[in-house]
């Protein structure tokens, strides 16, 4: 029982470094670009 503990431990562990590592080091930057649409006021 012990070992399954500190597998899952060990995993974890592992699992959070990797999710912060992907969180520094991965590209999450929106593309950025200009949006135009046309609007129409007062229309009667």
């Amino acid at each position: 029982m012990g070992r399954i503990i500190k597998a899952l431990v060990v995993l974890l562990i592992f699992g959070f470094i990797g999710l912060t590592g992907y969180a520094y080091l991965g590209d999450l930057s929106p593309e950025q670009g200009e949006v135009k649409k046309p609007v129409v006021l007062d229309a009667e």
